[in-house]
């Protein structure tokens, strides 16, 4: 996972400007029509020369956040009058100084974050009360608020304000660079959240956080109702991430990796269905069988309480968190909205409308058939993530833990293969130290993430779990997706020419660079397969992956239209409805192909929890690439890579053009698998 900290961005995530008339808390805006015609009248007379419609703009976008407090209508008309820039010139000059204030702000504040949260995202031992203040405190929380009082947001407002997505996608073809960046300036001051709501929105994300970064699972003590032991002693996974993985890795055991998988399944439905007993989550002293639900210490029954809904107390949380800043984005209303279309900029019903058609797909079904033929039996739920199609499942986990925990016992081992593994991948041995030396590993508390910097001159951290004996296959393969991340953060941050530009569209395109190196991590461990069948397993496992990761996305965006419509419900509702919808999802789409009914595991993704409607990146993640993966067939992936990433934050059509030279779609991926198929 990509942990996105543009923290002036923050200010006014996915917001359009308020319409006249309309509540923002309990502040009415305070300019009305007569003023804004009256400025425009005025100035035009003054500044014949000036762009009238990029004026109006700028003085309706300004006029949208003015607020009672912040002066009388005759005020408004005297700061616009001072401040409005007419001259191209002029207005560019000034644009790049508020450029380098806003990089200096915005990394200065990631870098304090960073420094904050460390104990809460590094393993650096026991967490303290005093560890959890201050990693949820969000240092930059006050800055909106600032920039409205003195002004600074209203200056930016008027002289570079904001256009809608519909206006990006029509005027952007045409844009000019600098046009871009300027219209990205405008992105940043749209709506005017207080600081206290900003606050509680950051602990509510904090504490889901650090609920999930420790719900680790012992192994080594589950067993089964005849009281064996089917996981080795020290094996600790971290939900979901870690069951899903040792679910993948056991395919290549036979029915003693059945045995495992069905038991890590029977843990997942307890997790979902808040069955399983407290006292196990993340304590080695009791035994406990999954399938009876039994719990015994040192042999003897112990009694043991459920969690109490515990997982759906914090998704509770974040989305009243999200309902409080509701009112203060009157157009992007709700956290759908914004999510959607202000930050991935595609609509949810877009999205919706991608996912069913793809899920209907008839292929799926012969796909299903053609898994359930390899593994000799009916598919099961946790078939989702069916791992037959990739080249590793012909080596045993342990021996790939052998070779990475012996290349990586440490994170500073891992640092230093990354000049190498970029050299193996195409990058010229001066370009592959640039980019690696603007990054730092650090041992992840939870499964792992990668945290960009956030101005030039800093570095991105990558974090992924290393125990003791170093660094194991699974920790090895998130490293590898990490390290995607944060080369897409370090060329979209220096090599991009303009700072409000740096990064890229939404998470989804950042997601397609680390699944681009995820998919390379054996080759990057020196295993090659010449495998003339390589490229048609490869389309299959792209399909059956995109199928699995959609569902959850789908099951996560009904549970946040439901928790709209049901805006007072407990945590005890939200749970019943959230298996339900996930058994209704799972019986639309998965039951016609796996052949089972009302399976509740498309909502066992922790992500849900605490980085509410993420996942949907990530099927948009997955299409975009497999697109980038066919482009990059016959091209050399280093230079291109450094070329689409240079793009920066343009819209994600926009950029995929550029990229590509095709806008994204799933039409692709379903060719290909039907060309596979037939």
């Amino acid at each position: 996972m990509k942990k996105y900290i543009m923290l002036l961005l923050i200010i006014a995530v996915g917001c359009s400007p308020q319409k006249k008339g309309e509540k923002s808390g309990s502040a009415m805006q305070a300019i009305d029509d007569a003023t804004i015609t009256t400025l425009m009248g005025s100035i035009t007379a003054d500044m014949p020369g000036a762009d009238t419609r990029l004026l109006e703009k700028g003085i309706r976008h300004a006029a949208s956040l003015w607020r009672q407090e912040d002066g009388t209508a005759a005020e408004f008309s005297d700061f616009v009058k001072n401040n409005y820039i007419a001259d191209p010139a002029k207005r560019k000059q000034v644009f790049l100084k508020i450029s380098n204030f806003l990089e200096s702000l915005s990394g200065n504040f990631n870098e304090i974050v960073i420094d904050l949260r460390k104990n809460l995202d590094e393993a650096t031992g026991e967490i303290d009360d005093v560890d959890r203040m201050f990693g949820t405190y969000s240092p930059g929380s006050h800055l909106s608020d600032d920039f409205y009082t003195n002004k600074i947001a209203f200056y930016i407002a008027l002289n570079y304000p904001y256009y809608t997505l519909a206006e990006k996608e029509e005027l952007g073809p045409s844009w000019t660079r600098e046009e871009w960046a300027m219209a990205r300036l405008g992105d940043m001051f749209v709506s005017r959240v207080p600081a206290e709501i900003s606050q509680a929105a950051g602990l509510a994300s904090g504490n889901a956080e650090m609920y999930i970064s420790e719900y680790n699972i012992c192994m080594g003590k589950l067993r089964t109702d005849d009281g064996r032991q089917l996981f080795p002693d020290d094996m600790v996974l971290l939900s979901h991430w870690n069951l899903r993985d040792e679910i993948k890795s056991n395919y290549a055991e036979g029915e003693k990796g059945t045995e495992k998988q069905d038991m890590i399944y029977k843990v997942m439905e307890r997790i979902i269905r808040q069955e399983i007993p407290k006292v196990v989550i993340n304590n080695p002293e009791y035994e406990w069988a999954p399938f009876s639900n039994k719990v015994t210490k040192d042999g003897k029954p112990a009694e043991a309480e459920p969690e109490p809904d515990t997982r759906y107390e914090h998704v509770l949380n974040i989305f009243k968190a999200h309902l409080a800043a509701d009112p203060y984005n009157p157009e992007m209303n709700t956290a759908i909205l914004r999510k959607f279309s202000a930050e991935m900029e595609i609509s949810q019903e877009e999205i919706e409308v991608l996912f069913d058609s793809y899920l209907r797909s008839p292929e799926l079904a012969k796909l299903g058939k053609l898994i359930s033929e390899r593994l000799g039996r009916e598919l099961k739920p946790y078939d989702i993530w069916y791992d037959g199609f990739k080249a590793r499942n012909s080596y045993p986990d342990d021996k790939l833990t052998a070779k990475t925990s012996a290349l990586y016992p440490n994170p500073d081992a891992f640092k230093a293969d990354m000049p190498e593994m970029l050299k193996k991948l195409g990058w010229s041995s001066d370009r592959a130290k640039y980019l690696a030396d603007k990054i730092v590993v650090d041992p992840a508390r939870g499964s792992g993430h990668a945290w960009g910097a956030g101005m030039r001159g800093a570095k991105s951290h990558l974090r992924t779990r290393i125990s003791e004996k170093g660094m194991d296959y699974k920790g090895y393969n998130i490293a590898v997706h990490e390290f995607g991340h944060n080369v897409e953060q370090t060329i979209s941050l220096y090599d991009v020419d303009y700072y409000t530009m740096s990064g890229v569209p939404n998470t989804a395109v950042t997601e397609a660079l680390a699944f681009v190196f995820q998919h390379r991590d054996l080759f990057l461990l020196g295993i090659k397969e010449n495998d003339p069948e390589a490229e048609k397993v490869e389309i299959l496992d792209a399909a059956w992956s995109l199928m699995e990761i959609m569902g959850v996305g789908m099951t996560e965006m009904l549970v946040w239209k439901w928790l709209y419509e049901n805006p007072g419900a407990t945590a005890a509702q939200l749970k019943e409805k959230t298996i339900d919808i996930a058994a209704e999802t799972w019986n639309k789409y998965y039951a016609p192909v796996f052949g089972v009914q009302d399976s509740p595991v498309l909502a066992i993704y922790s992500h849900t929890i605490d980085v509410p409607l993420y996942l949907p990146n990530y099927s948009y993640g997955h299409i975009v690439q497999f697109q980038i993966e066919n482009y990059l067939k016959d091209k050399k992936l280093a230079s291109e890579v450094d070329r689409m990433f240079s793009q920066g934050r343009l819209s994600p059509q926009q950029w995929m053009m550029g990229a590509v030279g095709s806008k994204i779609s799933a039409e692709p991926i379903l060719e290909s698998l039907r060309e596979v198929l037939d």
